[in-house]
């Protein structure tokens, strides 16, 4: 075979599903006669990537699957190599894995998140030579994978770690063929001068076996010219080497090749510093690190994102202006990694040890374990700034005995073992206070206006919190915001907050009750006061200097066992788009601070009705980064206004318009020298006043979706209105209540007094219901 003979295949169909145990792996493989009384519950078809908490993550009504499940395949093994192996490769599988080829157990691994291969070469040749069940699988190989997400203390990520801790084969699974020794891993050590006029490489090939045959190695340039080419691992420099950037994420690839295997592999030139008690250098130039998180999470999928879907989540960011990503809190997949190189996102990648406290030699282990996996499974990536050594370490639970010594002493073991495999790049954890000193970054918790305090405490208590540590980066900020809710007064809840009291997260401040005010609590969870919010911490950041930077907790809602009381279910709502990927006013926020492609948002696309007195001045906000923008109200001008951060809200564009009773149609023009965008909203002003919630409207909006909104004796609708609604359906049909959406759940809160849900079926009755009022009905019929 050539140089390029080698083959890797994603395994994604022909699969078939059973959530539950078997009695052991003959029970998929074993000849069952149609009807026989003594075969296993039926096998569902799948395609993978696959979750088995696909939908039940979001269930308001049962706690997710947590337990074993089977997938099951025939494999046609055709190797292109003789003498080679068959290799079976795990982007990710949850929980703990076990890998049959026929009644052959062939390899196991625990944990969900790093990649791990499983040979079956000689499985397969074994079940080859038993010809009868050969000729009964037509020349198939069969294989059988049990993974299961059951809790274990002894495993980490700790289930009070505030994320669904999936089961499944929710990554892509490869079938790859190799010959007798290949290349198991290639590792790039790329450094570049402080000049940025050179660049040093130093290659570290891993074989499968040692060999005497020396490695051949070609490095090709981003505009495909060859750059060196040498025999055996080696170190040489390249000259004026283009930079890797977040504005040009320009990547070199290096060739690896033993006979006929070549091994590919990208990587790129640059360099930071996070100066002391100051800034974040990028290749020489400060840098402010403009963040968010990510967790492998999305509607109807769980974690089983395609990478089609992951290629969309990820161009979304980077248009939002995104140059940072923590990946939280877990190794995420090879396709993240890349789509960061490629699109100019730094990154922080982490183990899964989150909450819980510290357990024991088998745990500690696993969490070695996976430190080194990610390291060197991400080692290339020019992307990756920063190893997370953990995440919230100081939050007990799990274990009778919680030991500070115990934990400070492992999150030295873990630092020491980054920093040995991988001398370059920093390590990081975020809010352990007492672990502050261990790594090389620390970030402490700071969530000004949600948890505690109010957020125009945002940059004195950042400021202070700067100071204690050498190299600091603000991870985790925001509030959570229920999509589609808005407010005419959306700051009234921080009257309530006591100020110079800290604005950290403490033990209970996530609990919806109890405790003292806090708008986390006690506030309406808009989108009006979370664009507020992030309105003032990111004019705030412009005025830092010394500021490495900060990343907003999350970019996309996600699911959650410890949130059943949310708006939305067991859903995380921080994020600026919801579990689906629509946006939320928020997103816009961040456009108009951090990119340079010309914007306009007026505030409100999903605010079909505002509401107040006649003749009341209501404030219209444009969140734009144009230099000026003039407004329109039913045609009328009302006047220019230049842009100035500093001008909050919306950074001085926003006007004081009378609205008409009835609709109203209000458009932007905003301009940046020669270049102009618009953007326009219609909604209807309601001046009708309403009093308390006492029934129910159902009706049918479309040919998929239901509405109901919450009125008052007299009809009004309660624009205010929060009750809490839960759909049901009688029929030939189904709701599709488990997205984990704002108008995707069985159980959800209104928002501005209406609720809707989307419908699949043709003949069935669809009822609301809420606690103190009567039950709805609409027959539907097509």
């Amino acid at each position: 075979m050539g140089a390029g003979a080698q083959q890797s295949v994603r395994l994604n169909d022909g699969w078939e599903f059973l959530r539950g145990d078997l009695g052991g792996v003959w029970e998929a493989v074993r000849p069952v006669a149609p009807g026989d009384p003594g075969s296993v519950p039926v096998w569902k078809p799948v395609r993978l990537p696959h979750c088995v908490n696909a939908r039940d993550g979001v269930d308001p009504d049962v706690n997710y699957y947590q337990g074993p499940a089977w997938y099951r395949t025939r494999l046609e093994v055709r190797n292109p190599y003789a003498g080679g192996h068959v290799l079976l490769h795990f982007e990710g599988a949850g929980q703990s894995t076990d890998v049959y080829v026929y009644t052959t157990k062939v390899g196991s691994h625990v944990g969900g998140y790093d990649e791990w291969t499983v040979d079956i070469t000689d499985a397969v040749a074994a079940f080859e030579k038993d010809t009868a069940a050969f000729r009964r699988f037509g020349g198939r190989v069969p294989v059988s994978i049990r993974c299961d997400n059951s809790r274990d203390v002894q495993r980490i990520p700790s289930s009070m770690s505030d994320f669904t801790v999936y089961g499944g084969l929710y990554r892509y699974l490869d079938l790859e063929y190799v010959p007798a020794v290949w290349i198991d891993n290639v590792l790039v050590n790329a450094v570049l001068e402080p000049s940025l006029r050179e660049g040093r490489v130093r290659v570290r090939s891993l074989l499968s076996q040692a060999v005497a045959e020396q490695v051949k190695v070609r490095l090709i340039d981003p505009s495909g010219k060859l750059v060196k080419a040498a025999d055996g691992d080696t170190s040489f420099f390249v000259r004026e080497p283009r930079v890797w950037s977040v504005d040009h994420p320009v990547l070199y690839t290096l060739e690896v090749s033993l006979k006929d295997y070549t091994k590919r592999v990208s990587f790129g030139f640059r360099n930071y510093e996070f100066r002391d008690h100051g800034p974040f250098f990028l290749n020489g130039q400060r840098l402010l690190i403009r963040g968010t998180h990510r967790h492998e999470d999305h509607a109807g999928l769980g974690a089983a994102m395609t990478e089609e879907l992951m290629r969309a989540e990820m161009i979304q960011m980077k248009e939002m202006g995104v140059n940072f990503i923590r990946l939280a809190h877990y190794q995420q997949s090879r396709i993240i990694l890349n789509l960061c190189d490629s699109l100019g996102i730094l990154i922080w990648e982490e183990i899964p040890w989150c909450r819980g406290g510290l357990g024991g030699p088998v745990y500690q282990q696993q969490a070695l374990r996976m430190m080194t996996n990610m390291i060197n499974q991400h080692y290339n990536h020019p992307a990756v700034i920063i190893w997370g050594l953990g995440n919230e370490n100081d939050w007990p639970g799990d274990f009778p005995e919680f030991s500070r010594d115990s934990i400070r002493n492992f999150m030295k073991r873990l630092n020491s073992l980054a920093h040995a495999l991988d001398p370059l790049r920093k390590t990081a954890i975020r809010r352990c206070d007492f672990c502050a000193d261990i790594p090389d970054v620390y970030s402490p918790s700071i969530w000004a206006g949600w948890y505690r305090g109010i957020y125009t405490e945002y940059k004195s208590s950042t400021e202070e919190e700067f100071k204690k540590v050498p190299h600091f980066l603000h991870m985790e900020w925001g509030g959570d915001s229920h999509a589609r809710r808005h407010s005419e007064s959306p700051d009234k809840a921080l009257m309530s907050v006591r100020t110079g009291q800290g604005t950290d997260e403490r033990t209970g401040d996530a609990s919806l009750y109890g405790g003292a005010a806090r708008v986390s609590k006690d506030g309406d969870w808009s989108e009006t006061y979370i664009c507020n919010l992030i309105d003032w911490h990111l004019k705030e950041q412009e005025t830092m200097p010394w500021l490495t930077g900060a990343a907003q907790w999350v970019y996309k809602d996600f699911s959650t066992p410890l949130r059943p009381d949310n708006p939305v279910p067991y859903v995380n709502q921080k994020g600026v788009v919801e579990r689906d990927g629509t946006k939320k006013e928020a997103y816009f926020v961040f456009q108009s601070y951090w990119t340079t492609r010309l914007m306009a948002h007026i505030y409100g696309h999903s605010w079909p009705v505002r509401w107040g007195k006649e003749g009341e001045e209501k404030m219209v906000k444009v969140y734009s980064n144009a230099s000026e923008a003039e407004l329109f109200l039913n045609g009328k001008s009302y006047g220019v206004r230049r842009r100035h951060s500093q001008d909050f809200p919306a950074a001085g564009l926003r006007w004081k318009l009378v609205f008409q009773p009835g609709e109203n149609w209000v458009r932007v023009v905003a301009r940046k020298g020669d270049a102009r965008v618009e953007d326009s909203v219609r909604f209807v002003y309601q001046t009708a006043v309403w009093g308390k919630p006492s029934r129910l409207r159902l009706e049918k909006m479309d040919d998929s979706t239901v509405r109901v909104e919450v009125l008052d004796g007299k009809g009004v609708r309660c624009l205010d209105a929060a009750n809490r609604i839960h759909w049901g359906l009688t029929g030939d049909g189904r709701l599709v209540d488990d997205l984990g959406t704002s108008t995707g759940s069985r159980r959800v809160q209104a928002f501005n007094g209406v609720a809707m849900i989307h419908v699949e079926g043709k003949d069935f009755v669809v009822s609301a219901a809420s606690e103190g009022m009567k039950t709805e009905l609409l027959i539907w019929t097509r």
